[in-house]
């Protein structure tokens, strides 16, 4: 009989280690860390929207490049445009993320984006969701 079996990161088992850095970086000590995979995907989310593509030296495509966005003109079809450039730079940089619910919303009069997104990490049923405003 078959069954859906979550799948659980073995580091996770492991309550003393760190899986990654947590941001923001302003912890009294070197940096704060992450000791689940779900806390450490969701650092690298907000680390993936608020790097800029040629940012990173040695893997130049990483990044959301969500900040030249906010110097054109916002309308409807840019954030359109934005939304399916997200979808698909978040499945190439992180092929273990499904997003389940992706909002981009626009303010015009004080040049601000915000993006919702809701994903899921794929074969372990946990969802999360991340909020950033750009302005």
């Amino acid at each position: 009989m078959a069954f859906n079996a979550k799948k659980i990161f073995p580091i996770d088992r492991k309550p003393g280690t760190a899986v990654g850095i947590d941001l923001p970086l302003n912890s009294p000590s070197v940096f704060r860390s992450n000791y689940t995979t779900k806390d450490s995907i969701k650092s690298n989310l907000v680390n993936y929207f608020l790097t800029n593509t040629t940012e990173r030296y040695l893997n130049p495509t990483f990044g959301g490049n969500i900040r030249s966005f906010i110097f054109e003109q916002i309308n409807s079809s840019n954030t359109d445009s934005l939304k399916e450039d997200i979808q698909s730079k978040i499945s190439l940089n992180f092929p273990n993320i499904n997003i389940k619910d992706l909002e981009v919303y626009s303010f015009e009069d004080n040049n601000t984006v915000s993006i919702e997104m809701t994903y899921e990490i794929l074969n372990t049923g946990v969802e999360d969701e991340i909020q950033i405003a750009f302005n």
